[in-house]
Formats: structure tokens, sequence, C-alpha cells
């Protein structure tokens, strides 16, 4: 390989080759190749089987990331966004435009590698809800504010009016009410094997009702709920918390957070 090859290669890794490594009995954890110290786990199930096409497509038949992205739609791997959806990435990039930040300096502060916040913000990449918290505290917002649902306050919100978010291919987020709430409610639409990531938290409480399949919880490292149809939780929002789908079928769960600090 010639020099010039091998710094395309090194780049190309840098961005899309993400410092992942699975552990012997499947649970997932993040090294630095610089620092050589552990990370906290920033990527879901699913993003790992796509950051694995990803590099197989890289490595078994050498097209870069432009090509890479175009295979995978195409695939249906990476599945375009939904009519009414919204990309977090450009909101971020604006709000670190704005304040005159590098990719680096965000990074840095949130614990983010430089080349997933590069991907998110041109929209090649999607992100864990968990990470899309992570990101938006540190720009003093929330994932409520990435819904854009302005206008009038309306009493009567039909399903085709509904805001929409997709944080990744497993999990559809469909605002139900905004304006001037003093409650978030969301029905949150989540395939088998998709989950918020690692834990988080922020201000307030919330209730959870599950409509259809089956949702699995933990709050903090002490409590751990499997939760079917017909099943409420209700908790602080204090709590670090994490989620998943355990089943093989689509969960839907009326999501609800008071006051609107999601």
């Amino acid at each position: 390989m010639t020099g010039s090859a091998s710094c395309a290669s090194a780049k190309w890794r840098a961005a899309w080759a993400f410092p992942l490594r699975l552990c012997a009995r499947g649970k997932r954890s993040d090294w630095c190749p610089r620092s050589g110290r552990k990370a906290a786990t920033l990527y879901n199930e699913s993003d790992v089987r796509l950051l694995r096409r990803a590099i197989f497509l890289r490595r078994a038949r050498g097209l870069n990331p432009p090509a890479i992205a175009h295979v995978l739609k195409r695939q249906g791997v990476v599945s375009p966004p939904a009519e009414g959806t919204l990309a977090p990435g450009q909101r971020f990039r604006r709000l670190r435009a704005k304040r005159g930040l590098s990719l680096a300096q965000v990074a840095k502060a949130t614990g983010v590698s430089v080349g997933f916040l590069s991907a998110l913000e041109r929209g090649q990449m999607r992100s864990s809800v968990a990470t899309l918290r992570r990101i938006a505290r540190f720009y003093g917002t929330n994932i409520l504010s990435l819904f854009e649902a302005a206008g009038d306050n309306p009493r009567l919100v039909r399903p085709r009016e509904r805001r929409i978010l997709e944080t990744t291919p497993d999990v559809r987020m469909e605002l139900l009410a905004w304006g001037n709430t003093a409650m978030e409610p969301h029905l949150f639409r989540v395939k088998p094997g998709g989950g918020s990531g690692e834990s988080y938290t922020h201000e307030g409480e919330e209730f959870l009702h599950v409509l259809r399949g089956e949702f699995e919880i933990w709050l903090d490292k002490s409590e751990h709920y499997q939760l079917k149809r017909g099943d409420s939780l209700y908790f602080e929002s204090s709590t670090p918390h994490r989620w998943k789908n355990p089943g093989r079928k689509e969960a839907w769960v009326l999501w609800i957070n008071t006051p609107p600090t999601f």
C-alpha cells in the first residue's frame, strides 16, 4: 500500500471504524486507541450491526464513505427518514456553528468521537437516545427541541399531524402534543433489539404504559423491570435509566414526561 493510500485509509478508519470491541459475554465496551483506556459505551446493538456492515463494505469491497451510505440505503440497512421526520445532526451543526466551536471541542466535552459527530451532522449516521441527550445537554437544549414543533398549541392532534423523530432505524418517537404544555407525551415505537443505548437522566418525572409488545427498563443499577402489554411504570427522571425492546415484535409505549425536559 502506498503512503497516500495508507493515509486515506487511516482517515477513513478514524471517521467510520469507531473503536468498538465486543466482550466475551456479549457486552459492549469502547476503547480509545490514543489513551489506551476504556471509555463509556455510546452505541446500541443496531449501531454495532450497522458499523460491522460498513466496515465489511470498506474492507471487502473498497468502498468510500459516500458509496457505503448509498449501498446501505439501497439495501434498507439505513432507511431514509420518514415524511415529517427531522435530522437532529443538522440542528446540532447550527448550534455548534453559532457558538463558534470545532468538532474536536464538542467531542472532548461530550465524550463522543469526532468521526461520529461529523457523520451525524451530515446526516450519514443516526444516534441513540442517550447520545442525543448527551449532545443536546451540552448545547443547553433537549430532545424536545429537535421536533421543531413550532406554531400554535393545538388541542387536537391527528396521527398524520404528529411530529416525528427517528433516532435510529429501531427507535421512532412521535410527539403527541406540544406548545405551552406541562406534559411531554410521546408514542415510542421500538423495533426488536432497539433501545436507548447507555443510561441517561434529566429533570422531572415520567410515566410509561406499554400498548403493544414487550419493554425492558433499568432504573439505576438496582431496579430492572420487564414490562408487557398493559403494564405501567412511574419514576423520577433524575434516576439513571435505559431501556430496550427484548421481544420479537415492535413495542409501542405511551411515554409522558413532566415538565417537558426530555
